[in-house]
């Protein structure tokens, strides 16, 4: 009697480095999901990879989210050899510093393109896929408390960060009736990795929020029943004001 090998299901996370990207490709691997992870460098993936066992069986791609022309050159990739996406995780951005007195034009189509045009090429990649699927897809888009707060000093940053959010919410209504579920996670805080401990020195742990602990969200969303979907959801650290 033979029995039928399923494959496991796939997860591609764009934009992907230390820090959130490689704790959602921890949490997915270890619940058998095969992770791709999508970056400008791939080099610089590889070296992250590397670091870590547990990640050695996740598959790193060089792709430039604000083109296009590579973003569909590498989901096609990706799903010919690896078949359909089930979990799409957007973790693309670009935070910059900027105030209207002394912002550029190309500086907000920079943010556009990554944070918003991005994103749409990336989810238009695994849609029909999505859509004839029978088993839970999704897309969770990591957003930002400059999706909500327009900030003096984030110009460029919020204007994207809110666009995007409004777009993903226009997206979510129309796939839902699909049966895909999108999502999108506003991260209120500041995110423990070496850089922002060397950056905030003097802050204590409880100023920071966990990339693992976020990704134990994102994975809980990517599997929420279909009678109980959330569409956004807000994370910051319990010493957080707001």
């Amino acid at each position: 009697m033979s029995h039928e090998v399923r494959s496991p299901p796939v997860c591609v996370i764009a934009g992907a480095g230390a820090g959130n990207g490689l704790a959602f490709a921890r949490r997915f691997i270890t619940e058998g999901y095969f992770v791709v992870l999508l970056a400008r460098h791939k080099s610089a993936l590889e070296k992250l990879i590397a670091t870590d066992p547990l990640l050695k069986s996740a598959l790193p791609y060089s792709c430039d989210v604000t083109k296009p022309d590579m973003v569909a050159t590498v989901f096609e990739q990706i799903m010919q050899q690896h078949g359909s996406i089930s979990t799409l995780i957007y973790n693309a951005g670009n935070a910059v510093f900027d105030h209207v007195t002394n912002t550029d034009i190309q500086t907000l189509e920079n943010a556009w393109q990554t944070n918003v045009q991005g994103l749409l090429s990336c989810a238009q990649q695994v849609i029909p896929a999505m859509r004839s699927s029978e088993n839970k897809t999704s897309i969770i888009v990591i957003g930002a408390t400059a999706s909500v707060k327009g900030s003096a000093n984030f110009l460029s940053f919020c204007s994207a960060k809110g666009g995007q959010r409004n777009m993903v919410e226009s997206i979510a209504r129309a796939l839902g009736p699909d049966g895909i579920h999108v999502a999108y996670v506003v991260i209120d805080g500041v995110i423990d990795t070496p850089m922002t401990r060397h950056f905030f020195k003097t802050k204590p742990d409880a100023f920071f929020l966990s990339s693992e602990a976020i990704a134990d969200t994102v994975f809980h969303l990517s599997n929420q029943d279909k009678s109980a979907w959330t569409f956004q959801v807000d994370i910051r650290p319990f010493a957080e004001k707001w």
